[in-house]
């Protein structure tokens, strides 16, 4: 599948799920996106699909508490999974939400990739660092995307890449992609990466 052959503008939020049972039935595609709750899942999901508001940007970190499925031209779903790291959550939410993300993770027949979402400005929360460990552990291909690209002047970019890459012990077999919603950075390399895991 290219870019070219993927009409992004059909777009939709198919259903939200909190466990296996609401999944959906078929055998579509999935690329789950996983961060923090700050670190523009919302937004990159809305850059790739040109789209304003489909997935929903909060002021309020933490506000997706479900999988929400997203429909592309029916033939790809993005999926995308609660933010983790958000303080104001009780430990028993917070509990909740580990397990289903992990129940999508490890028993998704369709998933065949996860977009690590982290923010290029600041080093690895123990959070992503916990997470791209736990995807090389049940050996689910990640792609890692360093959000607000443009907060940065680009001649750090590099070093702040390097940071994150030495915390995460990122291994060189995975994709790195230097991502920015304003400036729509890294849009081409995000959908090659998405396209080429399919």
């Amino acid at each position: 599948m290219s870019q070219e052959t993927l009409n992004t503008h059909k777009a939709s939020l198919l259903l939200s799920a909190a466990n296996k049972s609401h999944y959906p039935p078929d055998d579509l595609p999935e690329i789950a996106l996983a961060g923090r709750s700050n670190v523009g899942k919302s937004s990159f999901i809305n850059t790739l699909l040109g789209r304003k508001n489909l997935a929903r940007t909060s002021s309020k970190p933490g506000k997706t508490q479900l999988l929400n499925f997203y429909n592309i031209d029916d033939k790809i779903r993005f999926v995308d999974v609660p933010g983790y790291g958000y303080a104001k959550v009780s430990k028993t939410e917070r509990a909740r939400w580990g397990r289903m993300i992990e129940e999508y993770l490890t028993s998704r027949e369709n998933l065949y990739a996860v977009v690590s979402l982290v923010d290029l400005r600041h080093d690895p929360s123990a959070d992503d660092v916990q997470m791209y460990q736990f995807l090389k552990y049940y050996e689910i291909p990640v792609i890692v995307v360093a959000t607000k690209a443009d907060k940065i002047p680009r001649g750090k970019w590099n070093k702040h890449e390097a940071a994150i890459k030495k915390k995460l012990a990122f291994e060189p077999t995975d994709t790195f992609i230097i991502f920015s919603s304003e400036t729509r950075q890294g849009y081409d390399e995000a959908w090659d990466a998405i396209l080429g895991r399919l």
